[in-house]
């Protein structure tokens, strides 16, 4: 059983929750997730590692309500516990020898990005920022990227905060103005990914992201997490997630993330009926 030691509501249906978890904060690497499970009986669901501190041994993560589990630890409160909470699984992301990179998150993928971002600041790297939201309610970890970075660049759907329009509007505008990147890092929606790699790739500059498709045990076995780069089939939960992004195939990644929809449903149906949850 692990304990929820802080939770706070970053926007409507969007929560942080720090967990105790000491082995797992011994070990973490920015890039690195856990797998969790609520309670008996529950789905094991992949959330990617948003911080971690070691001396205190805590493990943040962040999530958005989307379906019946998620919805389940948004119910949890502070003192609450949670049954199964495994990691840090996945490669670390390789961020040593950079100098100058760009990051970049879209949604809930600015919580993954924000420990890649202070870890490159730690080291010393200038480190550009993008935050890209529908709205201004839900940008989050804004403060915690300025601390970290150079510059900060925000971008919303319906231009409530920062730029009207997307991520890739800015990229465009500071690469097309001369910026030179080492890397440039992307966290987010698929087609978010898709879109920020036919720029970098137009303008030469590696890019990678952070694949998050299906996962059941985290280990490999499975093949629920399969992603196609290179040509070659490989697995998120032990060669990734993080990807080279000009490799990926992100329509066949698309196709696969709308396979299941229907199960999806009828196994939320079915852990409502298991848990004794209605509506």
């Amino acid at each position: 059983m692990y304990k929820i030691i802080e939770k706070k509501t970053l926007a409507q249906g969007m929560h942080m929750m720090k967990i105790d978890a000491p082995l797992v904060a011994r070990k973490a690497m920015p890039g690195q997730f856990v797998i969790l499970r609520v309670a008996e009986g529950g789905e094991r669901i992949p959330l990617t590692i948003a911080d971690y501190n070691r001396e205190q041994g805590w493990i943040m993560i962040i999530f958005q309500e989307v379906g019946y589990t998620t919805r389940l630890l948004g119910r949890l409160n502070e003192g609450d516990f949670i049954l199964d909470f495994v990691g840090p699984l996945g490669r670390k992301s390789e961020l040593d020898n950079l100098k100058k990179v760009l990051c970049i998150g879209g949604g809930v993928g600015t919580a993954p990005l924000y420990p890649q971002v202070k870890y490159l600041h730690e080291k010393g790297a200038e480190v550009d920022v993008i935050i890209g939201a529908r709205n201004k309610a839900l940008v989050i970890l804004e403060e915690e990227m300025r601390a970290n970075s150079s510059r900060v660049h925000i971008a919303t759907d319906d231009g409530s905060y920062g730029q009207k329009g997307f991520v890739t509007d800015i990229l465009k505008k500071l690469l097309e103005a001369g910026e030179k990147y080492d890397e440039v890092i992307a966290i987010g929606p698929l087609i978010m990914m898709r879109e920020v790699c036919k720029i970098t790739r137009e303008y030469h500059v590696p890019t990678t992201v952070s694949m998050n498709p299906i996962m059941v045990d985290g280990t490999g076995m499975c093949g629920g997490c399969r992603v196609t780069v290179g040509g070659e089939i490989k697995y998120a939960c032990v060669d990734g997630p993080d990807f080279d992004g000009h490799l990926v195939d992100f329509d066949e990644a698309m196709r696969r993330q709308l396979m299941y929809r229907e199960e999806e449903k009828r196994a939320e149906h079915e852990c409502k009926l298991f848990q004794g949850v209605e509506g």
